[in-house]
């Protein structure tokens, strides 16, 4: 604003006063705004127009589709039949596990059949349906057959046992729950505590001696059902399509609400984004009950018409045999994946694959280089975003280490922030208004987003929870009055408006590609350590993605029969929430309103140089705790000890 008036100043000096000629005045405010650093602009400007022009009319074309399908009151399973109708007998999916293939004929038909019979069980619009089921082509047909009802599915995380699963179908007031087969012993864990009215239903192979009493089995009654299109639901472009549970700082799984036009805009802007193409063959090993999976990839098909192969779970050693076999052009990675395939000694299916590009988040900027070209992908497309979030970020022109971009000249256009916070407490800092403070290039802040609640590209749905919402808004953030969400990730922003992911705030932290609840996790190890004290939190290790578990455990004697603790945490906890490091000291500090302090605990990590208290590591080849010494921290720092 400063070189602003003084650019004004000399304009009006110098023609008014000394009344030069214009071309004249034009270089003397051409030096001056040089002088001053505008060559910084001037450079910034040329670097990226190409960029923000492309990203502005990506973000344009998305735009006016969303208003049109909001004036026509579009839904996802409307924009899927427009998909089969331009090309019934193409090929939707394919089922790496069987090789199943199904057209997007076989697909609707399929999902028709699932609408009709749940409406001849009793379900109506608006009423809620549990998923609990591993990757398979049910599981898109099971979702989107409920959407044709106006069914809410609630996509159950197929790693979450006992009270977890319990909360989750509890919270989400399913009416009918549908699980695979290979579910069946976690559902008979809680069958007995589960609320009666709840409709039971197993899709899969069908062992009566395996599954629970009181089931039904889903197959031969889809078999049965009617394949004509139910009538439509009175649902809209903002109205409810499904629940994805995601950990945060509330301890137990929160159901985010996906609403038909945020599934359209995530993965709408991820097509014209990344310049996908309707003959593209994505590859997708990710979980479908997680919107990266579900929604970035799975929206391909139902939206763009692209086939997607759903493979069950990752394999690093088939991971490229698979795309040669299914021509795949597209595969899906999270950053953790990226590393599990670098650590793969060289094959030449590596070479043989017609992959152009790979599409995540997370990917390492120490590896990005190394994936790409050992792999020979010519594009990587990573992105950043939350299931819940609405400043959605992408890396549109493959800028090393960056998970997205916000114009320097332009920056209004997408209104998105980083603003300042401590460091310590991970609070907003505010100016002498009241209004957050942004930060400048190179000054780590958390990244929020303006919301907008009567746009569909701005709108913050928020969780089931009313307060985990509340949880995720903060007042005066642009400008007085406003509301923001809060992504609680810090990030940093360069000169030219990459943005790089540094680091994950609050009570979670990331593992084995999913968030862990630290509050859940201690809740657990304190239920099971006879209500000991327990603080867990993450922990770097070289070589790895994300931050490992440690839990410190108040235990003056550390007399824990560490084996039968591990069999405990199997049944209790999914394996990415299993604490890898135990620590047990005297006592934990507290602060005066009793919350633990953490900030120590982290910065001494697990050192045995450092920690004189009595360290333990979960050894995976034993599947159980023992003595973390000086020779085994050095096999974990030197990447020789599988965690």
């Amino acid at each position: 604003m400063l070189l602003g008036a003084s650019l004004v100043g000399v304009l009006l000096f110098s023609k008014l006063v000394l009344k030069l000629p214009w071309i004249q005045v034009g270089f003397s405010l051409l030096f001056l705004y040089l002088g001053s650093g505008g060559w910084r602009f001037v450079r910034i400007f040329v670097k990226t127009i190409r960029r923000d022009i492309f990203g502005g009319l990506v973000l344009l074309k998305v735009k006016v589709k969303v208003r049109r399908y909001l004036r026509e009151q579009r839904t996802v399973p409307i924009l899927f039949a427009s998909t089969v109708q331009r090309h019934p007998d193409k090929t939707a999916l394919i089922f790496e596990g069987t090789d199943t293939r199904w057209t997007f004929r076989q697909l609707d038909d399929y999902s028709s059949s699932v609408a009709n019979f749940l409406k001849a069980r009793g379900l109506a619009s608006g009423d809620v349906a549990a998923l609990f089921m591993e990757n398979r082509n049910e599981f898109v047909g099971l979702w989107l057959g409920m959407a044709k009802l106006g069914v809410e599915a609630a996509l159950i995380n197929t790693n979450l046992r006992r009270d977890a699963l319990r909360h989750c179908l509890t919270t989400s007031q399913a009416r009918v729950l549908v699980f695979g087969s290979e579910m069946a012993p976690a559902i008979s864990e809680i069958q007995a505590s589960l609320d009666p009215s709840l409709s039971l239903f197993c899709s899969g192979p069908w062992e009566p001696s395996t599954v629970p009493a009181g089931m039904e089995h889903l197959d031969p009654l889809l078999e049965d059902a009617p394949k004509h299109l139910p009538s439509r639901p009175n649902k809209g472009f903002t109205d409810k399509l499904f629940y994805i549970y995601t950990s945060g700082t509330t301890g137990l799984p929160k159901a985010a609400i996906v609403v038909h036009s945020r599934y359209y805009r995530m993965a709408a802007l991820v097509y014209y984004g990344f310049r996908m193409r309707p003959d593209d063959i994505v590859y997708d090993c990710l979980p479908l009950y997680h919107s990266a999976g579900n929604i970035v990839g799975m929206g391909q098909c139902l939206l763009h018409g692209m086939t997607v192969v759903i493979r069950k779970k990752f394999s690093a050693s088939r991971f490229w045999d698979d795309c040669i076999k299914y021509n795949c052009t597209i595969v899906q990675y999270i950053g953790e994946l990226c590393r599990y395939l670098l650590n793969q000694p060289p094959r030449e299916a590596e070479h043989q694959h017609r992959v152009r590009m790979a599409l995540g988040n997370g990917l390492r900027q120490s590896i990005w280089t190394d994936f790409s070209s050992r792999f020979h992908i010519p594009q990587v497309a990573e992105f950043y975003g939350a299931t819940e979030c609405n400043c959605s970020l992408g890396n549109f022109d493959s800028q090393v280490g960056a998970c997205g971009f916000n114009s320097r000249i332009l920056s209004f256009v997408y209104p998105i922030r980083l603003v300042r916070v401590n460091e310590d407490t991970m609070e907003l800092i505010r100016g002498p208004n009241g209004v957050c403070l942004p930060c400048q290039p190179g000054e780590p802040g958390q990244l929020v987003g303006r919301i907008i609640q009567q746009d569909p590209l701005r709108r913050f749905d928020g969780y089931l929870n009313q307060g985990a919402s509340n949880k995720k808004i903060a007042k005066d953030v642009f400008q007085k009055g406003d509301q923001a969400y809060l992504t609680g990730d810090v990030l940093v922003m360069d000169e030219l408006g990459y943005l790089y992911f540094r680091d994950r705030t609050g009570d979670t932290f990331r593992w084995k590609g999913e968030n862990v609840s630290t509050t859940e996790v201690e809740g657990t190890l304190s239920r099971l350590l006879d209500m000991a004290d327990v603080a867990v939190y993450g922990v770097e290790v070289p070589g790895t993605e994300g931050r490992a578990g440690m839990a410190a455990v108040a235990s003056p004697a550390g007399n824990c029969d560490l084996e039968h603790f591990a069999q405990l945490l199997e049944k209790e906890l999914p394996l990415y929430a299993r604490p890898i490091f135990l620590r047990f000291l005297p006592e934990l500090h507290k602060t005066g309103t009793f919350k633990l302090q953490k900030t120590e605990l982290r910065k001494e990590g697990f050192d045995p140089a450092v920690v004189k208290d009595l360290l333990f590591y979960l050894d995976a080849r034993k599947g159980r705790y023992v003595p973390l010494d000086q020779e085994a921290y050095t096999r974990i720092q030197a990447g020789e000890e599988k965690l």
